[in-house]
């Protein structure tokens, strides 16, 4: 995931009534309703919008999409949580300079489906399954982080199950709470609600 720039997306951040969720990797959190900063996610938001439309007539590329769905409905959470992490993470991984021609794009489930990506593409189709699944926006975050450990940029899923905030990684094979996880330093974090700016 680039990181250019990124410090300067986050200038501005106001912060918000705290929320009922414990901290990601033990940061300290400040909200904002206010994504304009973010255009890729927006982007992204329109065209998995326009994507899905598409995907009501017989051209839709991503049919085993609703399967998959479908064969994960009426699980228990974890099963889910564990079974939509197996399941992206087998995709290639695949720069955006290769993929897209841009440093950093970020892609539909439906492109991501279709051409793979890279570790924001992975967590953004993990959100919207799960949302797909039933689980509560609120309750998930695509994490743009540092990984300490490789000094490079990284994204994640990271989803609330009660109190504890558990970590969907295609770095990971497993899902494991990301508060074990010491060498990511979170940068903002990111949903339909809104953004958090992380600081330690």
């Amino acid at each position: 995931m680039a990181t250019a720039g990124l410090l300067v997306l986050l200038l501005g951040a106001a912060p918000a009534e705290a929320r009922k969720y414990p901290k990601i990797f033990g940061s300290i959190e400040l909200f904002s309703t206010k994504t304009t900063r973010f255009p890729k996610w927006l982007g992204m938001l329109d065209r998995f919008q326009g994507g899905a439309k598409l995907c009501e007539s017989a051209t839709c590329t991503a049919k085993g999409w609703n399967e998959f769905i479908a064969e994960l409905e009426g699980q228990d959470l974890t099963t889910q949580l564990k079974e939509v992490n197996r399941a992206f993470n087998a995709h290639r991984y695949i720069l955006d300079i290769k993929n897209w021609g841009e440093e950093d794009y970020w892609a539909t489930p439906y492109q991501f489906l279709k051409k793979h990506g890279d570790c924001e593409d992975y967590a953004i189709s993990k959100y919207f399954t799960l949302k797909a699944l039933g689980v509560p926006v609120e309750d998930m975050r695509v994490v743009a982080l540092q990984d300490q450990n490789l000094n490079l940029g990284h994204a994640v899923l990271v989803v609330y199950v009660g109190e504890q905030p558990m970590l969907l990684d295609n770095q990971i094979a497993s899902v494991v709470p990301a508060n074990s996880i010491k060498h990511y330093n979170p940068v903002f974090s990111i949903n339909e609600a809104g953004w958090w700016l992380h600081r330690r």
